[in-house]
């Protein structure tokens, strides 16, 4: 999977100012998608260790296997297809996910207010307005055992003169 950009090359002044076009190039920038360092990521993210990972793949598996395995740029597709029934994520998960275009997009889409997006919430609470309903809701509160309190007491006032 290859994208490609097309740049229109330019010469300037020392002054800044543009010169001429000379030519336009494509360029061909190939996407270099670790799968190993994917498979650490979303194993991490689920809190799976490496044994249990290895665990889950067979007894031809073990932590040092797993760990060797995350190192490797690009794994072969069975290995990917038995990693990915264990984690329960899509092959395709390890085979395109590319750490620095999720940040770009994140920090794109989330940093910029324009977006209707705060960043930075705000709460609207007053603390005396908090502080004066909990004081009204132990007062209820007190004022229920109370009530609880005088009815237990009338109970055994009942069962001490029933004898």
């Amino acid at each position: 999977m290859g994208y490609f950009f097309i740049f229109e090359i330019q010469d300037f002044y020392p002054n800044g100012f543009i010169f001429e076009p000379l030519e336009k190039l494509i360029f061909i920038m190939e996407q270099k998608i670790h799968q190993g360092r994917n498979i650490k990521r979303f194993r991490e993210m689920l809190g799976i260790k490496q044994e249990a990972l290895a665990f889950d793949l067979g007894n031809d598996w073990n932590q040092k296997k797993i760990s060797m395995l995350e190192q490797k740029d690009v794994i072969e597709d069975d290995i990917l297809n038995q990693i990915s029934d264990a984690l329960k994520i899509p092959v395709e998960a390890f085979q395109n996910f590319d750490e620095d275009q999720a940040i770009n997009f994140i920090s794109n889409t989330f940093n910029d207010q324009s977006n209707g997006y705060n960043y930075y919430p705000t709460f609207n609470v007053n603390p005396v307005e908090k502080w004066i309903e909990a004081l009204e809701e132990i007062k209820r509160l007190n004022l229920e055992l109370l009530k609880a309190k005088d009815e237990q007491i009338k109970i055994l006032e009942k069962l001490l003169n029933g004898k």
